[in-house]
């Protein structure tokens, strides 16, 4: 099962690592290791800033994974498109006009950047895990999601 790791925890870990390493001089190898798997996790997660400017970014897909119920009682981040995640698969797999008919959006190519968020990240990591395994290369998700946003954001 992957962990979902905010930017707080990555950098920590990292830190960790490297007075472990200094402490016990372990073999460069092994740390080299775990702090190039943290940089790397850290990389292919958005930030709030990042967020904030997707509306200047009609390239970039925000897809909010939550239910519709959910959406309803705590409203969307601007520029996000609603797919559920059980429903997330078979709206990568629809024709491309149903894709824009469905979402007012094109459908998104294994190039575009997409980005995951739901209410605190878990569903946002599986989301962007299901896309990379469906050839999505650029396929993120927002750690912070809707909590962190509405925090930020004073709502």
């Amino acid at each position: 099962m992957k962990r979902v790791y905010h930017t707080s925890t990555l950098l920590s870990i990292v830190g960790r690592r490297l007075l472990q390493a200094q402490q016990q001089q372990a073999p460069h190898n092994r740390v080299t290791k775990s702090i190039s798997y943290a940089l790397r996790s850290l990389a292919k997660m958005a930030t709030y800033e990042e967020i904030k400017d997707v509306p200047n970014h009609p390239e970039v897909y925000l897809i909010d994974v939550r239910n519709k119920d959910e959406l309803a009682s705590t409203g969307a981040i601007p520029a996000s498109i609603n797919i559920p995640l059980p429903e997330l698969e078979a709206a990568f797999k629809m024709p491309d006009n149903d894709f824009k008919t469905n979402f007012n959006r094109p459908k998104p190519t294994e190039e575009t950047v997409l980005i995951f968020s739901c209410l605190k990240g878990g569903r946002a990591q599986k989301a962007a895990d299901m896309a990379v395994e469906k050839g999505f290369k650029n396929a993120k998700p927002y750690p912070g999601s809707w909590t962190e946003w509405a925090q930020k954001e004073g709502l």
